[in-house]
Order: structure tokens, then C-alpha cells, then sequence
């Protein structure tokens, strides 16, 4: 199928991925999972909603934990550069007649919440509360030591037009996964605002749904350091994946599994893809190395669990993608 071209002056500008807003049926035991064991930090908090930060951002919150009935992903947050993008965000949504809505959010400043044509709520922001970030407050660090977030991974029912769609908002391919032959089918795309290999992921499955959202931490040692915490806190079964070394995006990963089963990736290690000639990488769909490079695959879960957004219905996927799944 068609590599989309990137676009260089898109209808207004999204700067990078910021925060994502969860549903959890425990919300003490969620606070509990974030801040203790995978070691985010606590910026404010009440009996129906937490928010949380990790070391590095100046920002007031990069996820959100919402008191709910069911487990739900509610919002996918991006920044954009100022509040005249908002402006047109709004004019190009309503030119290709997706609605939306302008919401007091708190904490930040002008929110507009759409949802996009396959199903993902999305919300932008120019501004939102700063804080010092507590990246030399080496006494406050806890867990593995997360330092920002770095990206959303989504499955989505439609992966080609999924990623059209965002390649006319100026997000840019990386790498992507492919059958093999002449009629071959991009079952996954990775795509980036700021300048590393992803800021927002498209896998082919049943969809709208989260995949998983994941936190960058300084080194591999700090993933590794998080799977004894896991273990000695009693989520030795919360641990999906890994550690190990991604052949796509070359990072080094872990994914964990939250109280609701919400998939968390701890990451580091990925590559500068900056530059405006930055060539997307093709990954044969059979390749073993591009799941991770030392060749294992993933769990059948990987392919298949995931959590819905609310209120969206899943559809079944376009196409069933054959790939390869550890037994």
C-alpha cells in the first residue's frame, strides 16, 4: 500500500504528544500502581480524579486517572504551538465535517476535543499550568525513574486511512510494517511530531482501542530495576513483555500491565528522525527482528488485548494481518 508523503506545512501545528486520560474502576489502587511501583509523581488529587507528571515535564499532568465503572482509555492529549491553532484545528474539522467542541479542562487552557473519523478522542491544547520539574529531585525519584511521555500506540480497524489521515496533520512516517509482495498491506505505521521515531503508532486490529501509551526512562537499567520492583511488589504477572530490544524504533522496552489491564511501555534508546529527508524504514510483516531484534515474538495479547475508548464502539479490523506470535 501506499507510504504517505509528508507534509511540511499541515492545516495547523501539533507539536508532540502530551497526556492521555485513563478510566479505572480502583482509583486508589491505580495512584498506588503509577506512583509507587512505575514511579510517576503526584501533581494533584481527589476521591474522583488523579493527576500525575514524570520528572522531567514542566507540564501539570501527562496522565490522568479518572474514578470510573469500567476500564476505558477517555482522551489521547497532543500540544500545539499556540492558541490560533486551536483556531484552525477547529476551521479544518469542520471544513471535513468531524464535530467538536471547545471544553473547560483543568489545569489547562483552551481544550478542543474532537473525534477523528475512526473512532480516537482526541484532545489539543496550546498551554496548560507549569511546574518546576523535578529532574535534579533525585531523592523524589521512585520505580524506574520514568522521565516523560513519549508516545500512544493505538489499534486501528482501518490502518491505511488511519494513517493517511494523520499524515495530512503532519505527522511523519518512521517505519512501518508491511506484507510481503506486490499487493502488501502496511499492517503498522509509526509517526512523529517531534522529532524521535513516534509520537502516535497505528496497529492493525480491532479498533478504536488504546494498544498502550509509554514513558521514556534514562536508561535500560531503569527498565530492568522496574521488573524487580514489579516482582517484589506482588505484579511479577503485570509484566506482558520483555525487557528486550525492539528491531523497529531500536528501543529498549518493557510493557506492564496496569491494575485494569492498560498497557503501560517503559522505553529508552530510540533515534533522531528530525531531519525533513528522514526516509521511512520498511519491516517485512514475517521479520522476526523487527517485533524485537533478538528474534522472540510477542504474546498472543500483544495482538489482541487492548482498552477501548469510551463510548466508541470496536469495529473488526479491515484486514487480519498474519503475524508472527510466541506460543
Amino acid at each position: 500500500m501506499p507510504v504517505p508523503q509528508h507534509v511540511f506545512e499541515p492545516p495547523f501545528n501539533i507539536i508532540r504528544s502530551s497526556h492521555v486520560v485513563l478510566d479505572v474502576t480502583d482509583l486508589k489502587l491505580s495512584r498506588s500502581f503509577y506512583e509507587t511501583t512505575v514511579g510517576l509523581h503526584v501533581e494533584d488529587a481527589d476521591d474522583k480524579v488523579v493527576y500525575l507528571r514524570a520528572a522531567e515535564e514542566h507540564q501539570h499532568h501527562s496522565l490522568v486517572l479518572r474514578k470510573a465503572a469500567v476500564p476505558a482509555c477517555n482522551r489521547l492529549g497532543f500540544k500545539v504551538g499556540n492558541d490560533k491553532d486551536l483556531d484552525k484545528a477547529a476551521a479544518f474539522l469542520s471544513e471535513h465535517g468531524l464535530s467538536y467542541a471547545f471544553a473547560d479542562q483543568p489545569f489547562q487552557g483552551r481544550t478542543l476535543q474532537f473525534t477523528d473519523p475512526f473512532g480516537f478522542q482526541i484532545e489539543l491544547y496550546a498551554s496548560m499550568d507549569r511546574r518546576p520539574h523535578l529532574l535534579r529531585r533525585y531523592d523524589l525519584y521512585r520505580g524506574c525513574h520514568p522521565q516523560r511521555l513519549d508516545h500512544f500506540n493505538v489499534f486501528a480497524a482501518e490502518v491505511q486511512d488511519t494513517m493517511e489521515f494523520y499524515a495530512r496533520l503532519g505527522f511523519r512516517l518512521t517505519e512501518y510494517a508491511e506484507e510481503d509482495g506486490p499487493n502488501g498491506r502496511i499492517a503498522a505505521a509509526w509517526m512523529h511530531r517531534k522529532g524521535n521515531v513516534h509520537d502516535f503508532a497505528i496497529t492493525n486490529g480491532k479498533g478504536p482501542r488504546l494498544h498502550h501509551f509509554a514513558y521514556w526512562t534514562p536508561t535500560a537499567m531503569n527498565i530492568i530495576h522496574l521488573c524487580d520492583v514489579m516482582a517484589s511488589q506482588g505484579f511479577v504477572k503485570n509484566i506482558e513483555r520483555g525487557p528486550g530490544r525492539h528491531g523497529i524504533s531500536n528501543a529498549f522496552f518493557l510493557y506492564v500491565r496496569d491494575p485494569d489491564g492498560h498497557r503501560l511501555e517503559i522505553y529508552t534508546s530510540d533515534y533522531f528522525t528530525g531531519d525533513h529527508d528522514h526516509e521511512p524504514l520498511r519491516w517485512s510483516l514475517r521479520d522476526p527482528r523487527r517485533q524485537t531484534l533478538w528474534g522472540a515474538p510477542a504474546p498472543r495479547s500483544w495482538f489482541e488485548q487492548g482498552s477501548p475508548f469510551t463510548g466508541q464502539a470496536v469495529r473488526e479490523p479491515r484486514f487480519v494481518a498474519d503475524v508472527l506470535v510466541a506460543d
